[in-house]
């Protein structure tokens, strides 16, 4: 049985902001709900799979293994080593896993923040990562993972997933926005209003259903990990949403969809988060405005959106959002606002 081979980071020498973050996925129950998320474990497992011509005899990178899935997907699919980085708890896991798998041979596990660790290896051929967050990049793992592609990527290596898209749409969500903010008019009868600016300045992580979105979707970001650089996902992005029927806007709903790369593009593999998608654990990310907008079927609402990693914990995200409604034909009505949100 092989042992987890440590780096000199300690976790407790981290500020305290990476600690929470790390400390966060020492638990068993998030690595539960990851694993049990098929949509996204299932996609990862084809996209290795479906590809062994590009795995077989490579040295690999796993960004952040977590319980060690991929890695263990990518030695099934004739990878010559694995490396494993994770600077978590969960990594002594990992390495049971693996050793009563049968993969110790094949898959070293590192624990340590990957940019202080030294890898048995200079260069690797592939890199794996679900580094995928809330609003896709909440977390800001997709730093890491751009750190490894340019310290150990072969050139012409290969990323999986290599391209990411973002996309946002106008819903209806009138009985869910009143209990989130009008309730704090009124609680147990007493008056707890200066609560709502707390709560609408916080997106909502929940599952939409298809049938409350209302607009066309804008895109707000396409990503090629290959090329991007980290300035590149501080982003402002402008957009036109149309109205697909007559109905009332109270706030913007936000996913994103993944791609993967392989041989030709019969094996290529995808999966989106969107309303109009199976479940994943990622759900989707909610703004509600502060006017409730009616809206009229081919009417257009003007959005902007800018957003940049937190000032103190670049890990977390704050996102401005404006908003222009101007309605069409002789019932004119104007909207126009802006609001910050704060992903923590």
């Amino acid at each position: 049985m092989s042992d987890v081979t440590k780096s000199a980071t300690d976790k407790e020498s981290l500020p305290f902001s990476e600690q929470h973050y790390f400390s966060s996925y020492d638990h068993f129950g998030i690595h539960e709900e990851m694993l049990k998320d098929e949509v996204r474990t299932l996609s990862y497992r084809n996209a290795i799979l479906k590809n062994k011509d590009l795995f077989r005899d490579k040295v690999v990178l796993d960004v952040g293994c977590g319980t060690g899935i991929l890695s263990m997907f990518a030695a099934q699919a004739g990878a010559k080593h694995v490396i494993a980085v994770d600077m978590s708890n969960i990594i002594e896991m990992a390495q049971k896993i693996v050793d009563l798998n049968g993969f110790s041979d094949k898959i070293t596990l590192v624990r340590g923040k990957l940019e202080d660790v030294v890898l048995p290896y200079k260069e690797v051929d592939i890199i794996i990562s679900e580094w995928m967050g809330y609003f896709l990049l909440y977390e800001s793992m997709l730093d890491t993972v751009l750190w490894a592609r340019d310290h150990y990527l072969k050139k012409g290596g290969l990323i999986f997933p290599d391209r990411a898209t973002m996309h946002i749409a106008g819903i209806e969500d009138g009985e869910y926005r009143s209990s989130k903010l009008d309730y704090w008019e009124n609680v147990y009868g007493f008056d707890y209003s200066p609560f709502i600016e707390i709560a609408k300045a916080e997106p909502l992580v929940d599952t939409v259903e298809n049938s409350a979105v209302v607009t066309t979707s804008g895109t707000l970001v396409e990503i090629d990990i290959n090329t991007v650089k980290l300035e590149d996902l501080a982003f402002f992005n402008k957009f036109t949403l149309k109205a697909i029927r007559d109905d009332t806007i109270h706030g913007l709903v936000a996913w994103f969809d993944i791609w993967f790369p392989g041989t030709d593009a019969k094996h290529e593999v995808y999966f989106s988060t969107g309303p109009h998608a199976k479940y994943t654990h990622w759900k989707q990310t909610v703004f509600y405005l502060d006017d409730i907008l009616d809206i009229k079927r081919g009417e257009s609402l003007e959005i902007s959106l800018a957003n940049r990693p937190n000032a103190v914990n670049p890990r977390e995200l704050d996102i401005e959002i404006k908003w222009d409604f101007k309605a069409d034909g002789d019932n004119y009505r104007a909207h126009q606002g802006t609001h910050n949100y704060f992903l923590r």
